[in-house]
């Protein structure tokens, strides 16, 4: 049974709200991401803290789609979020209560804006740009009131109505909320609520072309669903007094905005923004390229949303933002994977080693055990013959003290099979060891060893004659620094050079030859790997998603 946690902040305002009857006791949460680009690990936070509340508090949470900036929004992205939150939350039992969208609510916050003018409280206002920015003040200077600000309500009506129909080029004109030019929050000097938009929209097409800001649709779409608690990241509260502003002035239901704190991940960057970049300037293959913090691209390094979820609750929720580090996160990958991960062999770097006193033309099938921590004791045959691959590093010519390899006159077992002595090599014409000659113990055969040996060290292996070949992608960190957003340079500068190698010819056991796409193993002694989607028949690609062991500590100790 797992130890009890203390309650976040906000599991602590929603008890107290249920306790006060608030809402009469109900929890309603949205998870409301713009369909701009793919969700990263940061969004799982808010996904898992979102759904995780409604569930735990017997609520419901929408998955809301903020789609009001049709320039920049695809349906592609919709059915990529869509697909990421599922994945993410399989096995949980949680899910989204009403897929919605706030385009579905364009009416109505139109109807809103109207309600606004009528009561003295918006005003069209045909300022530039750079006319409204340069009125806005500073945070010790008041601004200065646009000339259009005392324009009738009946005028404001009619011109917000022209912008509707189209009358107006991009730009032309815009909708501010009347509320202060002298507030002490520059977010309240008046506003813009609406904008001309001349652009197609993804759902409604060409049926608008004004379209609200952020600032007006995110409330008002939180109201008209009921939304009790309303959980925004930490650069939102300063919009609180704007959100709770309008549905006042609107008499529509109260929502509440709540925020926590962002968690960013070292050695990586969060912006989409600069995850665009990255795509488009082809640092990347793609939006889910194994090495970007987006939740497809983990997905398709072999992440599982079990580890993820874990690394999720593990860092929890905070008021104060802070950097994670990555470790943490690939600690709960392989903390994962250990668990459910199958055992299997493949050799990465390969050199041939012939068993001299094994017969030619014989075969044995060891039972070699699947996963010694799942429990079930399950076993796979694997073939053997006389000559087999092992790794080049598991031989040495001149081996140190405390190399319990192979070197001549040493012994090893081979994992599941014979215990094995080096006999003599063979080196090419540059002095590369190309094959090693070993005989083999009968009697040392594993599960029946009569040999009364005991040898220390223990390689993987695959047999020539059965071997398939595959690409492997040793997939690293993207960046080589903790903080690329904050390092010198443009954050480009510090891609990591080596955040990809690729094996063109592993030789992997035929046990392998039909894994299907997504399916996680872990490499005996190299780390955990995942089958791609770019893999075929009899052509497959595994992508390193993990190593055994955090490699980058080391590193970190010797800089």
């Amino acid at each position: 049974m797992s130890e009890e946690r203390s309650l976040n902040f906000l599991e602590e305002i929603i008890e107290a709200d249920i306790a006060a009857g608030k809402n009469d006791g109900h929890v309603q949460t949205r998870f409301p991401p713009e369909p701009n680009g793919y969700l990263h690990i940061g969004h799982a936070s808010s996904i898992v803290l979102n759904f995780g509340l409604a569930q735990k508090y017997h609520g419901k949470c929408n998955l809301r789609f903020d789609d009001t900036n049709p320039a920049t929004e695809e349906t592609e992205y919709v059915e990529s979020i869509k697909n990421d939150i599922k994945w993410l939350l399989q096995g949980t039992g949680m899910k989204w209560a009403n897929e919605l969208y706030a385009s579905d609510y364009f009416e109505q916050i139109y109807t809103f804006a109207t309600d606004l003018i009528m009561k003295g409280l918006a005003y069209v206002d045909d300022s530039s740009a750079e006319e409204i920015a340069a009125t806005k003040g500073s945070t010790t200077a008041p601004g200065t009131n646009s000339p259009y600000r005392d324009r009738s309500i009946e005028e404001n009506l009619q011109l917000f109505a022209a912008m509707r129909a189209g009358k107006y080029a991009d730009g032309e004109k815009v909708l501010r909320a009347k509320i202060d030019m002298g507030h002490p929050n520059l977010l309240l000097r008046d506003p813009v609520i609406y904008r001309i938009k001349h652009a197609h929209h993804h759902r409604t097409g060409n049926a608008w072309c004004i379209y609200p800001m952020y600032d007006f649709a995110h409330g008002q779409s939180d109201s008209i669903e009921h939304i009790t608690h309303s959980i925004c990241t930490l650069e939102f509260i300063h919009h609180r007094p704007l959100y709770n502003w309008f549905i006042e002035q609107l008499g529509i239901f109260p929502s509440h905005q709540y925020e926590f704190a962002r968690r960013n991940l070292s050695y990586t960057v969060m912006s989409k923004r600069k995850l665009l970049q990255l795509v488009n300037e082809n640092y990347v293959t793609g939006w889910d390229d194994p090495r970007m913090p987006t939740i497809s691209g983990m997905r398709r390094r072999g992440y599982t949303p079990e580890a993820l979820r874990q690394f999720c609750d593990t860092i929890g929720v905070a008021r104060r933002e802070n950097v994670v580090d990555l470790s943490l996160l690939e600690f709960c990958v392989r903390e994962h994977l250990n668990k459910s991960s199958d055992r299997v062999m493949a050799v990465l770097d390969p050199v041939k080693l012939v068993i001299t006193n094994y017969p030619e033309g014989q075969e044995d099938l060891f039972d070699v055990e699947n996963n010694p921590e799942d429990g079930t004791g399950s076993t796979r045959k694997v073939p053997f013959s006389r000559e087999v691959w092992i790794e080049n590093e598991d031989f040495m010519e001149v081996a140190p003290k405390k190399f319990f390899r192979l070197a001549p006159g040493q012994m090893v077992r081979l994992k599941g099979a014979y215990i094995i002595k080096c006999d003599d090599f063979k080196k090419d014409e540059n002095g590369k060891i190309t094959e090693i000659y070993c005989s083999y113990l009968p009697e040392s055969k594993s599960g029946k060893d009569t040999s009364g040996l005991h040898v220390k060290g223990t390689i993987h292996w695959v047999s020539v004659q059965h071997a398939h070949t595959a690409e492997v992608r040793m997939y690293d960190r993207l960046f080589s620094v903790e903080d690329p957003a904050t390092a010198e340079g443009d954050f480009k500068d510090h891609i990591n050079p080596n955040s990809i190698e690729v094996l063109p010819a592993a030789y992997i056991e035929p046990s392998l030859a039909t894994a299907e796409a997504g399916k996680q193993f872990q490499f005996l002694r190299k780390g955990y790997f995942c089958v791609d989607k770019d893999s075929q028949p009899g052509k497959l690609v595994f992508n390193r998603t993990v190593t055994l062991k955090d490699a980058w500590v080391k590193e970190m100790k010797k800089a």
